[in-house]
């Protein structure tokens, strides 16, 4: 990715399969100015602690924005400071805030994946798989795995390289 002016990089994987790890790498690898876009909210302590984690496995070089709902915008606002490379962490919990507030899933996922299309510096995106277990038994469950589906394919599709990442080892699915 060093060197690149623009390209989508989208790493998807199960829980704790190791994909934010391989983002970070590769966010580290492409430039010192790194921007870390999260869409997290804490609203109990494992969240917080979980959050801790992830703050504390960056090292310097890494600004944070977060972006529980406005991640279009979030995108943008870090391409105009100057960051070398965008890390958006991560897609499921983006898709979970949507939902929660009841906003049009297909309206929000246009809207990012224009500004993924128009964003100057590489940006690498993490999501969950959620599609490979048993069919949920619960409406909100299976409504919100056919969201999670549809987003990661349309992500999928404007992002030059997709990897899927298992037990911490990458397999390229495009690009």
């Amino acid at each position: 990715m060093a060197g690149t002016s623009h390209t989508v990089t989208f790493i998807l994987g199960g829980a704790r399969s190791g994909k934010s790890s391989r983002a970070q790498a590769l966010a580290e690898a492409a430039g010192p100015q790194r921007c870390y876009i999260a869409t997290a909210q804490a609203f109990d302590d494992e969240m917080k602690d979980r959050i801790a984690a992830h703050q504390d496995a960056r090292g310097e070089g890494w600004s944070t924005l977060e972006a529980p709902l406005e991640l279009a915008d979030a995108i943008s606002s870090a391409a105009n400071n100057c960051c070398n490379v965008i890390l958006i962490d991560c897609l499921t919990l983006w898709l979970s805030n949507l939902m929660h507030h009841e906003r049009n899933i297909a309206e929000e996922t246009a809207r990012l994946t224009a500004a993924l299309k128009a964003c100057p510096v590489p940006v690498i995106l993490v999501s969950n798989e959620v599609g490979l277990s048993i069919v949920p038994e619960n409406q909100l469950a299976r409504a919100f795995r056919d969201a999670q589906g549809r987003l990661n394919q349309d992500v999928a599709a404007v992002a030059e390289r997709v990897e899927l990442v298992a037990a911490g080892l990458p397999l390229r699915l495009k690009g």
